[in-house]
């Protein structure tokens, strides 16, 4: 089992740039399911839950090309319209080809999502939405199946809480569905208005992303497609991070500034100073001591979810208290009592969790327990004294294209441990 090992205190300098977003490309390859004719997607990072769902795309039947960040899919004819449990075990995206098997298919069976450590995200709310456009849904042995052997039609769906896959799952659902849907309480992510402009390049009708409202007009067929991935606005922000921790002078690259404004805003507000030497790029600094500042997680164009555990390590050399307020996922605090281990000062209290700093990071052993609780454990190493060494990095593999290579072209001092 790989690790990390860190030795921190060296300020990151430099240019370090972006992949193409996971959030993205992975209802993105779920899309190429719609057609039986070739999607080539480019951008696509190279992380591990994009290889599961490469591999996921061909047991249905489909032919998956990976040349470097560009993948062709051809899935001309689907021989099985399933996503069985050993093959979509780790990743929590395979509900994504729900909608895409039981539109183009009549059905689809796919492993029920397990638990996950951040907290529970139920596929309740996809299921519901399929049935609003006729298909029978039924769940046995681990598996829902959805059945609509005369095809899918058109309706009203309003999501009782907003989400992402939800959106997205639905949306692809939709597009080859009869008639008109309209999809209310949507999410209004830049990785749903990259799904959609990828489908309406396939030949779907859509209106409204990026909204709470879409509206879809259903088509006969889709056709095949060539697109590129946006940048992963997550990534961003983790670099953003770091090269302030670290109190460095770092331009990342290949991003997309105004997907991140709210937690721009914070940062600012916490003494980083941020510049846009281009329309595609950031770029970092700290001239003073870093300030407190209080995060509450929402829905996009909220402070994302995804950037809080990242942005509590920074705050724990910030002057003051911080409280950050997860509303998003219950259980999205475990990286906190591995922050405490290395001298982070942070009390918990149900959703919200009080930062008291600045103090004095010591390199310690670790270990990561989620993708996004790894990147916070990375970024506290990057500003501890000592060496950091943190176990099941495997986590983050799944979402992050060789960060510590990118890591290092920056002066960070990492390394990995097979």
């Amino acid at each position: 089992m790989d690790k990390f090992a860190i030795q921190g205190g060296v300020p990151l300098e430099g240019e370090i740039a972006v992949s193409g977003a996971k959030n993205s490309a992975l209802p993105a390859l779920a899309a190429c399911l719609l057609t039986s004719e070739a999607v080539t997607l480019d951008r696509i990072p190279p992380v591990r839950d994009i290889a599961t769902m490469e591999r996921l795309l061909e047991h249905a039947g489909a032919r998956v090309v990976v040349d470097g960040e560009r993948v062709t899919v051809q899935a001309a004819v689907i021989e099985h319209p399933e996503a069985p449990y050993d093959l979509v075990k780790t990743m929590r995206a395979s509900s994504l080809v729900l909608g895409p098997l039981a539109a183009r298919c009549g059905r689809a069976r796919v492993s029920v999502p397990g638990g996950c450590a951040i907290g529970a995200r139920p596929i309740n709310l996809h299921v519901s939405a399929l049935e609003s456009l006729g298909a029978t849904i039924h769940q046995e042995h681990g598996y829902i199946e959805a059945r609509a052997p005369q095809g899918l039609k058109g309706g009203e769906v309003r999501f009782d809480r907003i989400t992402v896959t939800g959106t997205e799952d639905l949306l692809m659902a939709a597009v080859l569905a009869s008639g008109e849907t309209v999809i209310h309480n949507a999410a209004r992510e830049p990785e749903v208005v990259d799904l959609a402009a990828l489908l309406i390049k396939m030949g779907a009708r859509i209106e409204g992303a990026g909204t709470s409202v879409i509206r879809v007009t259903g088509v006969e067929r889709l056709r095949g497609a060539e697109h590129r991935i946006i940048p992963d606005r997550i990534e961003t922000g983790t670099f953003l991070a770091a090269g302030a921790i670290t109190r460095g002078d770092l331009t990342v690259t290949g991003c997309e500034p105004e997907h991140l404004g709210a937690f721009l805003a914070k940062l600012r507000e916490a003494g980083v100073e941020i510049a846009k030497p281009s329309a595609t790029a950031i770029r970092v600094r700290v001239p003073g001591k870093l300030q407190s500042a209080d995060v509450t997680t929402e829905e996009h164009p909220g402070f994302a979810t995804d950037l809080q555990a990242q942005f509590m390590a920074l705050m724990t050399q910030a002057e003051g208290i911080s409280i950050l307020t997860e509303t998003i996922f219950e259980n999205r605090f475990m990286h906190a009592l591995e922050l405490a281990r290395m001298g982070a000062n942070i009390r918990l209290d149900g959703r919200r969790a009080l930062v008291a700093g600045a103090t004095t990071l010591s390199g310690a052993e670790v270990i990561a327990s989620d993708l996004r609780a790894s990147a916070s454990l990375v970024i506290a190493g990057l500003a501890a004294h000592g060496e950091t060494l943190i176990d099941r990095v495997y986590h983050i593999d799944r979402g992050y294209e060789k960060i510590e290579t990118k890591l290092a072209g920056v002066g960070a001092r990492i390394r990995r441990i097979s």
